[in-house]
């Protein structure tokens, strides 16, 4: 009977300090150690696929060179390599509201990252705010336009509001001489 117990105190010592290729070799080490119903009695300590200790326990009897952790092309595909038409569609979007010369590096849009996921979402794109600002980084964007998009000064009657203002105040609270 193997102790399943000893092996999962053995395994909780360790896994800390392991990544996915360790944690299946030390895995298969432990079932190849308990000798029958090994993978069983490890599986259910470590609560690791009884596939997985298998993987490792192929890779205990044939050493690869230690280059990659996972096989090539694992992964979820890219929202772009999925779907052919968002980055049309986000251009198509972005193009009437950016501002900046088109031949400059700096380009910018008066669309916020959540209205333009929205609006993709609309047409039936799966996406949100994060992958939107990751688009528009990858196409050229700034995600901060300029604070202020019109010439010139301000309004003038903004001084004279401020000043008007100041008098009342002034004329509420008379200053006191000492």
């Amino acid at each position: 009977m193997v102790d399943v117990s000893a092996i999962r105190q053995r395994f909780s010592a360790v896994a800390p300090f392991l990544n996915e290729r360790g944690r299946r070799v030390v895995a298969a080490a432990e079932a190849s150690a308990a000798g029958y119903g090994g993978i069983a009695a490890v599986s259910a300590a470590t609560g690791l696929a009884a596939s997985t200790i298998g993987r490792g326990l192929r890779e205990l009897s044939a050493p690869e060179e230690l280059g990659r952790i996972r096989r090539p092309g694992g992964g979820r595909k890219t929202a772009v390599a999925q779907d052919a038409t968002l980055l049309s569609d986000l251009g198509a979007l972005v193009e009437p509201t950016s501002r900046g010369d088109p031949q400059s590096p700096l380009r910018w849009t008066c669309k916020s990252v959540r209205r333009l996921a929205e609006e993709l979402q609309a047409q039936g794109h799966r996406v949100g705010r994060t992958l939107v600002s990751t688009l528009l980084d990858n196409m050229g964007y700034s995600l901060q336009g300029n604070r202020k998009t019109r010439e010139g000064d301000s309004h003038p009657d903004r001084m004279r509001s401020s000043n008007t203002s100041m008098a009342r105040w002034a004329r509420r609270w008379p200053r006191v001489s000492r």
